[in-house]
């Protein structure tokens, strides 16, 4: 008798925690994307990355991918309209790591799942990004070989993002490296953009008449840096930056002054990021909460042979 009301007692914690598992098991019927700005064809790649890992998940999940133009206010709202709207998951590239970082708890209050994206940000629930000091080390180091370790060059900079930060600070440690490596200027913000790069690189080659090497932050600064060079008739400047995007293959292949590229995979790093996050969603965490991707270095000499960013 003792035996049956033993079994019986275990046949019913087993079917509670059944039911348990059951109720605990989500589903990704909303997910709200904010990216820094959706003129950017990075951008646009991570917004479809996740929009194609989310449907492959729920073929009928809503997503809402929108940009808040490096403006942290604006990104703010986004996230308050997300958990208004009832998503599931939040994927954010964030305008600042440390001040976003109130939005990104209120979500999670909200029973929100938050995963950052190219960037990081306070207390997240995971990140996926690209090795971004080394995506700058090595985009450095081909402008000192080419240098033979002497000349004088630019870091262009851009949003202060964490993708940015570290960008620059890879490429500072291989110019530390090189005493006669001449750091003209390093601090300039040339706000992630074709538009920004040109007129930052006005303002250079205006002040300084003699520049070896650019390095920008990302691909739209280099075709623009590019494009001044251009205009202002400069030229023996090699321009090496960070995203292997489709224009900047173009570019390799074509009559710039661009040399090099550290390669990304936006579209890929998205599908990740909402994989894991919908992982979370389900009680399973990832074995780190940062996941690097290494990045490769796309030049004039190998670019035949790039495979560029995965599409779908």
């Amino acid at each position: 008798m003792l035996k049956k009301s033993i079994l019986a007692a275990l046949a019913g914690v087993l079917s509670a925690s059944l039911c348990i598992g059951a109720a605990e098991a989500k589903d990704l019927n909303k997910i709200g994307i904010s990216l820094g700005s959706m003129g950017n064809p990075f951008f646009v790649a991570l917004a479809k990355g996740a929009e194609d890992k989310a449907k492959e998940i729920n073929p009928n999940v809503q997503v809402q991918a929108l940009g808040f133009d490096y403006d942290l206010g604006k990104q703010v709202t986004q996230v308050d309209n997300f958990i208004a709207s009832g998503v599931d998951m939040i994927m954010l590239n964030a305008a600042d790591q440390h001040a976003l970082a109130p939005a990104i708890k209120k979500a999670q209050a909200a029973g929100v799942v938050v995963v950052a994206v190219d960037v990081g940000a306070d207390g997240v629930d995971a990140t996926v990004q690209t090795d971004n000091v080394q995506a700058g080390e090595i985009s450095c180091q081909y402008i000192v070989d080419k240098l033979g370790g002497k000349g004088n060059v630019i870091i262009q900079n851009g949003p202060q993002v964490s993708a940015v930060v570290d960008r620059v600070k890879g490429c500072k440690q291989v110019f530390a490296k090189n005493p006669d490596i001449k750091v003209l200027s390093d601090d300039q913000d040339a706000k992630g953009s074709r538009e920004g790069a040109l007129n930052v690189m006005q303002g250079h080659l205006t002040r300084f008449p003699e520049i070896d090497a650019v390095f920008a932050i990302n691909d739209p600064q280099a075709i623009g840096t590019d494009l001044a060079a251009k205009q202002l008739n400069r030229k023996g400047i090699i321009i090496t930056s960070v995203d292997g995007a489709p224009d900047i293959e173009a570019a390799l292949k074509g009559d710039t002054q661009i040399e090099a590229s550290a390669s990304q995979d936006p579209y890929k790093m998205a599908k990740m990021a909402v994989e894991i996050g919908y992982d979370i969603m389900n009680g399973k965490q990832p074995e780190t909460k940062e996941i690097l991707m290494p990045s490769k270095l796309v030049t004039r000499d190998n670019v035949d042979k790039y495979e560029g960013w995965t599409s779908h």
